[in-house]
C-alpha cells in the first residue's frame, strides 16, 4: 500500500490493521508511551488506533470562525476553515485539505476499501474521504473532530 503525500508516493505500513502506528517515513515520531502521555484517551484511540468518534459529538462541527484545523497529535496544519462545510454526517467535513497537510492509504477495516486520511507529519488517523462532496472537488473529507485542533485566524 502507498501513502500519498502532496502527490508523491511513500511506503505505508499497517493500513489494514486499523492502527496508525508511528512509522519511520513520517517526520514527527514518538513511541507509543510518548503518544499515550501526549494525547487524551480519545485522541489516542482515534489518531493512533484509527478509531472513530460518535457522530455529532465534536464541538468542531459548529466551528464557523476563520482559521486552520491542525492535527491534534502534532499540530501540523491540515485544513483551512475556507473549505469546511456542513455535510449533515455529524463529523467536521471539508472539500479540500491544505497542500502537504494530509496523506492517504487504503483501509479495509470494514470489509471493503475506503480512502483513509492521515496527518502528513505524524501519520495520525484523521478520518476518510468520499466522492460525495460539493464542488469544486466533489470530495468529502469526513474528519474526526477529536483528531483536530482549531487555530483561529
Amino acid at each position: 500500500m502507498n501513502l500519498l503525500l502532496a502527490g508523491a508516493a511513500a511506503p505505508f505500513i499497517g493500513a489494514c490493521s486499523g492502527r496508525a502506528e508511528a512509522r519511520e517515513d513520517f517526520p514527527f515520531k514518538l513511541s507509543e508511551a510518548q503518544w499515550r502521555k501526549r494525547l487524551t484517551r480519545e485522541e489516542f484511540r482515534i489518531l493512533r488506533e484509527a478509531g472513530t468518534e460518535r457522530p455529532y459529538t465534536s464541538p468542531l462541527n459548529k466551528e464557523k470562525r476563520a482559521g486552520i484545523f491542525a492535527c491534534a497529535g502534532c499540530g501540523h496544519h491540515t485544513f483551512s476553515s475556507k473549505t469546511k462545510y456542513e455535510s449533515g454526517t455529524g463529523w467536521p467535513s471539508f472539500w479540500k485539505p491544505l497542500k502537504g497537510g494530509v496523506g492517504t492509504s487504503t483501509d479495509y477495516k470494514i470489509g471493503y476499501p475506503r480512502t483513509e486520511i492521515h496527518c502528513a507529519n505524524c501519520g495520525g488517523h484523521l478520518g476518510h474521504v468520499f466522492n460525495d462532496g460539493p464542488k469544486p472537488t466533489g470530495k468529502r473529507y469526513c474528519m474526526n473532530g477529536a483528531a483536530l485542533d482549531f487555530i483561529p485566524a
